[in-house]
């Protein structure tokens, strides 16, 4: 089983902390994403834009070893893949965008035409929705089972337009008549779907159309029973299906040195970060996202939120997203990534604040330790691999 590493894109503010601090705009080390341009030491614009810091990040990550880059969901990742196709040669793409935003006919033509563009480097993360009051604010009102009808259907086109000339559909969401691709862009390799969802109807979804299932980090033992599941799921519906894993780092030359620069980033989320993660919390109706928060809800000491060997639960109490992540020597992590490795994730999509110099560090000095360790013998009910 080959395995592949993605690193997170900032596609808004990075800074040196958990939670990036907007006041602290005179820090060398503050990025600032889409928030406000670069300054010079004497405060005049340096000239660059937010895309060029995003594709340094990119250029980074494709320099340290990593397979791909996730750019996370809103409205720019398409552009900005677009953009950094053109700034690199090797690296892919996973696109985050939810089925709402656009009509499925229409992003399949964009992705034939990205395909196109950047030689076959384009792989979506299909998002299908979970604040609702932010669904709904950008339009979106229907409620959580729909809105995996919708990326059931959705998907079914896509499938459909790439395998055949012409293709019509007739759904409860979408209708399409007589669609096809843009002539000559059809040889292009349909973009592999990266998709998660705990609910029964996401998992339906991910039975027919997943080639990646994506889970926030969990102890591996409380992953294994729903792996298992979507694997039985994928089997009925005669599919192979990877396993990967969506997971924060915190890395350092040893363990001491990595607790003791996340206890001091800890100690800096004021009471106004802390609201907004709770409020938005509170609000999703993802079960993905309830169970991540069951994790640190109801603790605030910090040695409180350590879960297990080098396992984190406070990643959440900075930004929205995962909860768990790792932290430790680079040794320490690298072996608990073996772990999740050993146990069936064949996909990891890795983070860390800043993303630049970080992207360096893991890539160099994480990676190779996880490549260089031998996978461990399975066992059978650890093999989450459908048989095909």
């Amino acid at each position: 089983m080959s395995t592949e590493f993605f690193w997170r894109l900032p596609l808004g503010s990075d800074g040196p902390q958990l939670a990036s601090d907007k006041n602290n705009r005179g820090s060398a080390q503050y990025r600032p994403g889409n928030i406000a341009p670069g300054r010079l030491p004497n405060g005049e614009p340096d000239g660059f834009t937010y895309i060029d810091y995003i594709a340094q990040v990119a250029k980074a990550a494709e320099i340290a070893g990593f397979e791909g880059a996730l750019l996370p969901t809103g409205p720019e990742p398409w552009i900005a893949a677009a953009a950094l196709a053109r700034e690199t040669r090797r690296i892919k793409f996973l696109v985050a965008f939810q089925a709402t935003w656009t009509l499925p006919a229409y992003v399949a033509q964009q992705a034939a035409i990205l395909q196109n563009l950047s030689r076959g480097r384009l792989d979506w993360n299909i998002i299908t929705g979970g604040n609702p009051a932010a669904q709904r604010a950008n339009g979106d009102f229907l409620e959580h089972d729909l809105r995996y009808k919708r990326t059931g259907e959705f998907l079914d086109i896509i499938k459909g337009l790439w395998e055949n000339e012409t293709f019509s559909y007739n759904g409860e969401i979408y209708q399409l008549e007589n669609g096809a691709l843009p002539r000559g862009l059809t040889q292009e390799r349909k973009p592999s779907v990266y998709f998660s969802g705990f609910s029964d109807p996401a998992l339906d979804v991910a039975a027919r159309h997943a080639d990646v299932y994506l889970n926030w980090a969990e102890p591996v033992d409380k992953l294994k029973p729903h792996i298992e599941r979507v694997r039985e799921l994928a089997d009925k519906q005669g599919r192979e299906i990877r396993f990967g894993i969506r997971i924060d780092v915190l890395a350092r030359e040893t363990e001491e040195a990595a607790w003791s620069e996340l206890r001091r980033q800890y100690e800096l989320i004021d009471a106004k970060t802390s609201a907004f993660i709770k409020n938005f919390a509170s609000g999703s109706d993802s079960i993905g996202a309830a169970r991540q928060t069951a994790y640190h809800q109801n603790s605030q000491r910090f040695d409180d939120l350590i879960i297990g060997p080098n396992l984190w639960a406070g990643f959440g109490k900075a930004k929205p997203g995962p909860t768990i992540g790792l932290v430790g020597s680079h040794q320490n992590v690298a072996e608990r990534l073996a772990e999740y490795r050993d146990a069936g994730f064949s996909t990891f999509i890795l983070a860390s604040n800043p993303h630049l110099e970080e992207a360096l560090r893991i890539g160099q000095e994480v990676l190779p330790l996880v490549h260089d360790r031998p996978v461990a013998s399975a066992a059978p009910h650890s093999v989450f691999k459908v048989a095909g």
